[in-house]
């Protein structure tokens, strides 16, 4: 039977558990993190601490997208005409959500290998409000937290 992987599991990235999933996991998270982290040994040899550098620097790339985008519009007035800032602050918000993406990844890859097994969720069943009568049945007048109950019987009870 094949591992179960979480929504946001990266692709190309083996399942936990198989025989290829630590290698996946290496390579993926190298090409995460900046283009020198391949010059270190320790990282291929302790993938959970590449695991955790990776989620420093993809921590790091979401938030200072995020600072980007706050201040993009007083950042460029005045340089930039005000299309290129609604383009600027268009690829902010693809580009922020391509990184909140990976720092889901990164935390999933992570988990998994300081050994976390995922399992699929049961879908919650739909419930409705605790205070609105069934969808097939009437409101009954008089029934105390009720809609249709006439005010005077509330004050009478009072």
């Amino acid at each position: 039977m094949a591992a179960f992987t979480p929504s946001g599991w990266p692709a190309g990235v083996h399942p936990p558990g198989s025989e290829d999933f630590e290698s996946t996991a290496v390579g993926w998270l190298l090409d995460v993190v900046p283009p020198d982290y391949r010059l270190h040994g320790v990282l291929r040899r302790y993938p959970i601490a590449l695991a955790a550098m990776a989620r420093y620097h993809s921590k790091a790339c979401v938030e200072g997208a995020r600072q980007g985008y706050r201040t993009a519009r007083a950042e460029f007035a005045g340089t930039l005409p005000p299309h290129a800032v609604d383009t600027v602050l268009a690829v902010y918000r693809k580009e922020g959500a391509r990184l909140a993406a990976i720092d889901r990844a990164v935390s999933l890859i992570e988990r998994a290998l300081r050994g976390e097994v995922f399992t699929p969720k049961m879908a919650a069943p739909v419930s409705r409000p605790a205070s609105s009568p069934p969808e097939d049945q009437p409101e009954r007048p008089g029934r105390p937290g009720r809609p249709g109950r006439p005010r005077a019987a509330a004050a009478k009870e009072k």
